[in-house]
């Protein structure tokens, strides 16, 4: 345990608990409901699994945009050994073909954000807008304050502080 947090009186250390709060951002707003709070923290994270799955797409994007540039620096090669048939057939079998009928990843990705990621995140947001004021990661901030460490007198230990300041 910090030795200067021992060294406060039990007044000052219970002055600053006072004070150690979430910031109104991050509280409940008045009249909500432990279920109201669960289950927009429930579609939070169900956005927040999208929002990986987003990054995965864009990976997968970026993977097939280099193994594409490989493949013609691969089809440049066989042309220099002396095996132009074998790099005509792969160059015209696979440079610049279609990921999937009709589009490469770019359109996948421009569709996927346009779309079903556009309209999830609104209605995250109207939810949170409805539910809780807009407010951000209540059900979070709330486990925080009952997951924090305390001393013997209810007081928050160094490192389990609501904030930063």
């Amino acid at each position: 345990m910090d030795a200067d947090y021992l060294r406060q009186p039990a007044s000052a250390r219970a002055e600053r608990a006072a004070a150690d709060r979430p910031t109104a951002e991050h509280q409940r707003p008045d009249g909500v409901d432990d279920f109201t709070v669960a289950a927009v923290g429930k579609l939070t994270e169900a956005l927040e699994t999208v929002e990986r799955a987003r990054g995965h797409l864009y990976e997968f994007h970026q993977l097939i945009g280099a193994g594409a540039a490989a493949l013609c620096e691969a089809v440049a090669a066989l042309k220099e050994c002396g095996q132009g048939e074998l790099a005509y057939e792969i160059e015209r079998e696979l440079v610049g073909r279609n990921i999937v009928p009709g589009r490469w990843t770019f359109q996948v990705v421009e569709e996927f954000d346009d779309g079903y990621w556009t309209v999830f995140r609104e209605h995250e947001q109207r939810a949170r807008d409805l539910l809780l004021r807009g407010r951000r990661h209540v059900f979070e901030a709330e486990m925080k304050e009952r997951e924090r460490s305390v001393d013997e007198h209810g007081l928050p230990l160094p490192g389990h502080e609501a904030t930063p300041d």
